[in-house]
């Protein structure tokens, strides 16, 4: 037996309101498939909320109900689903851009945090009790600067490669790896698999020190001596 949903069952399942409903209903965008004669109540079936959250998803791609109208309209349905297809590719190309604004975001962040720390006492050593981390070295960043810190996490998902980048994520942190005989910048991996590169920093007691890229080399200094 087919389900209908009443008018405030289909807005609390799609989270809109029904007065959205109504407007789409009166602009015959979409046409509940059932209404009551005598109360002019509106039902909907799980087609119709289909269609609603496609046209929610399409608003999100900045078009206007018209726009998606005029499409959703179209008696062809080759000319819907190529619409769909380059709508979808848009949407990745959207995702890839927001994910990119993101990264710059929280480097910024991390930047203002720094300078604040800096600001509150930039002189204090202090020991910190920190959990086991694992991070990935970088194969090539050595030093940091402002144009890699600019796309640090950028770098790091380039590395792991697209067949490795969803078994990854990184946090908004920044770090240099410093032995012997070699400096890579480092990430910290908040859930990673095993690959070459990374490295484990155990559980324990950490002298830290905030300060900005510019001091990290007077500050590293004073740390050894």
């Amino acid at each position: 037996m087919r389900k209908y949903y009443s008018i405030g069952e289909a807005a609390k399942a799609l989270n809109i309101t029904t007065e959205t409903l109504r407007h789409y209903d009166r602009i015959n965008l979409v046409k509940p498939s059932r209404k009551d004669e005598l109360t002019n109540y509106r039902y909907y079936v799980q087609e119709d909320l289909i269609k609603i959250t496609t046209i929610r998803a399409l608003q999100a791609m900045d078009l206007s109900l018209k726009e998606i109208k005029k499409v959703l309209d179209f008696n062809d349905l080759n000319s819907i689903v190529n619409f769909l297809e380059e709508a979808e590719h848009k949407a990745d190309e959207k995702i890839k851009y927001l994910k990119y604004s993101k990264e710059k975001i929280a480097l910024a962040k991390n930047n203002y945090k720094q300078k604040l720390l800096a600001t509150i006492d930039d002189q204090t050593y202090y020991i910190k009790e920190l959990p086991k981390k694992v991070i990935l070295l970088s194969n090539d960043l050595e030093t940091p600067t402002l144009d890699n810190l600019y796309s640090y996490l950028r770098h790091f998902y380039l590395q792991v490669g697209n067949e490795l980048k969803d078994k990854f994520e990184f946090a908004d942190l920044a770090g240099v790896y410093i032995s012997s005989n070699f400096t890579r910048l480092f990430a910290v991996c908040n859930k990673f698999v095993s690959i070459d590169n990374l490295k484990e920093l155990p559980e324990g007691k950490y002298v830290c020190r905030s300060c900005q890229v510019e001091e990290k080399d007077k500050v590293f200094n004073e740390l050894i001596m």
